[in-house]
């Protein structure tokens, strides 16, 4: 790899960590497949795990030997960009995290097919803005046992820097990928759908022809409005998680809840009827 000592915010091959915006970081870059970023040296081992390319790092001086050294031995011939603390919160606007954040390859667009062909409980993110709700539905998605997750193109980048550094680098481990048509169309690989609403007609979440679906979809909507009048509508079950004293609404932190009592429960009844066979 090559060191390059930084004493300016002008210096040639920076701007990928300072000048560009997510949008001309997710087209412009080389004209290929774009650039994200990613932040801290735990996220990005995730990424190289996981098999994404680094381009370049951008480093405090102090931890060149020491909290990024065994990130910087992994990412092989690409250039290590260092300077002071203070001049490199100058560049990017903010204090680094551990001091250290890598510009990685975007992957390949998947379809939809693609995500979906082995997946039995999908995630659907219809309309999520803000990146740090996205990063969180990434992180109890993957840690729940969610098989994968499909994004409206209303929603947050999930390679956005913030939603990846949410995420744990959850977003690499669980797979997903935009879909374009309405939730409806995920019939034809086999789904059913649920979308998380309160209507008159929707049903409890531990309900047993709910649970007994070989495959469904969990769709959820956004931080204000939830999901698209025509979406609920569409959907083949409209769901709800009772509670207590009134509320009618639940933060982002209940999502892991939701999701928690499909995966669980759908995972014991197929284990209750593999008893049954036996």
């Amino acid at each position: 790899m090559a060191i390059v000592e930084i004493d300016s915010l002008d210096f040639p091959g920076v701007e990928l960590f300072s000048s560009l915006t997510e949008k001309q970081l997710r087209h412009s870059y080389e004209k290929g497949s774009g650039v994200f970023i990613v932040e801290s040296p735990k996220v990005i081992d995730r990424a190289l795990i996981e098999g994404y390319e680094p381009l370049a790092l951008l480093c405090e001086q102090r931890h060149v030997v020491g909290d990024a050294a065994e990130i910087i031995s992994r990412c092989g011939d690409i250039p290590v960009y260092t300077g002071s603390r203070e001049l490199l919160a100058s560049l990017t606007g903010y204090v680094l995290t551990r001091g250290v954040l890598c510009a990685m390859r975007r992957p390949a667009e998947l379809s939809v097919e693609e995500v979906c062909r082995d997946a039995r409980r999908v995630v659907v993110i219809d309309g999520v803005v803000d990146a740090t709700n996205v990063g969180a539905m990434f992180r109890s998605a993957a840690a729940l046992g969610i098989d994968a997750v499909l994004m409206t193109r209303t929603s947050c980048d999930p390679l956005n820097r913030r939603a990846v550094r949410v995420s744990m680098g959850a977003v690499f481990s669980i797979p997903w990928t935009w879909i374009d048509g309405p939730v409806s169309d995920l019939n034809r690989y086999g789904f059913r759908t649920a979308a998380m609403a309160l209507t008159d007609n929707s049903v409890s979440i531990d309900d047993a022809a709910l649970l007994a679906e070989p495959r469904l979809a969990i769709v959820m909507g956004n931080e204000g409005d939830g999901l698209p009048a025509a979406t609920i509508a569409a959907a083949d079950y409209v769901v709800r998680i009772p509670m207590a004293r009134g509320c009618r609404s639940c933060c982002r932190g209940f999502l892991a809840v939701e999701m928690r009592l499909f995966n669980r429960k759908w995972l014991t009844l197929q284990q209750n009827k593999y008893v049954e066979r036996l």
